[in-house]
């Protein structure tokens, strides 16, 4: 599970992040996530079709590998990190982002969190961010709020009857 990050561009921690790819999307369709984590395990039903999802570049998807070229995460900027049912009127950077399961409840999801915001930030050149978490997620939410996140709104998914966090941060944009 070694990647070159031909066009990435290193960030803290020597993550670097790169346009995600087939390679990549390949892997992380096939992550599976222990409870109640498992939520966010892809469907194998839908696996080509989030396949396609994925690496389709409209929809700002990009991997994050360590400095061996190894896929430690990805993550998403725009429409993909917004949740049916929340409120999104005000402008905002929608961030998603997943880690590889084994290396999820390491304490490292700060850091995963803060190279995704600074990689954000300048790849898109805006200082109002915004997060959806599922409600049930804690662990995330305690994440993101040590990094200046606070909450603004709390709604039901439709059609799913989950509940979900709207966190936002302004950030300043470092060339």
């Amino acid at each position: 599970m070694h990647f070159s990050p031909a066009n990435g561009k290193e960030i803290g921690l020597g993550l670097t992040f790169c346009q995600l790819e087939k390679k990549h999307a390949s892997f992380i369709v096939n992550w599976r996530y222990s409870s109640p984590y498992d939520y966010y395990n892809f469907n194998a039903d839908t696996v080509q079709g989030d396949l396609h999802y994925l690496i389709d570049a409209k929809n700002n998807f990009w991997a994050i590998l360590n400095r061996q070229g190894e896929l430690e995460g990805y993550c998403s900027f725009g429409l993909d990190g917004q949740v049916p049912g929340g409120d999104y009127s005000t402008e905002a950077l929608d961030i998603g982002i997943g880690i590889r399961p084994d290396l999820v409840g390491q304490g490292r999801g700060k850091q995963y969190a803060q190279a995704v915001i600074e990689h954000g930030a300048s790849q898109y050149r805006t200082n109002q961010l915004r997060v959806t978490i599922a409600e049930f997620n804690k662990r995330a939410q305690r994440v993101w709020a040590q990094l200046g996140f606070e909450q603004v709104e709390r709604f039901i998914k439709i059609g799913y009857g989950e509940e979900f966090v709207v966190m936002t941060c302004t950030v300043q944009i470092v060339n």
